[in-house]
């Protein structure tokens, strides 16, 4: 991964590592958003190295439907812990992930 030290890296597609980062989120993702998700499946995202790391994922919830979540992963020696830090709705598979 190309990441800078609190920079965004290059967007990528999704790995199944990242899927699994949301198969972690989902459950606060659905009582974030409010609403229930046809799927929830991992497209492409971003990152951001911190104390731990952040992740931009752009994830397929509807036929034409996305949603972009932060999910925060915290460093080995505090225990890899992974948190939804916040959701976007009412994405598109055009919209560009940033870094929210």
């Amino acid at each position: 991964m190309d990441t800078v030290c609190g920079g965004a890296s290059k967007t990528q597609v999704a790995t199944p590592e990242i899927q699994q980062l949301c198969d972690k989120v989902k459950h606060d993702a659905l009582k974030q958003a409010g609403v229930t998700f046809k799927m929830f499946v991992a497209k492409s995202f971003i990152s951001q190295v911190v104390a731990g790391t952040n992740y931009f994922i752009k994830a397929q919830v509807g036929d034409h439907d996305f949603v972009h979540l932060k999910v925060f992963q915290s460093l080995p020696c505090y225990g890899h812990k992974v948190e939804l830090i916040a959701i976007q709705t009412k994405k598109t598979l055009d919209d560009t992930i940033t870094m929210f």
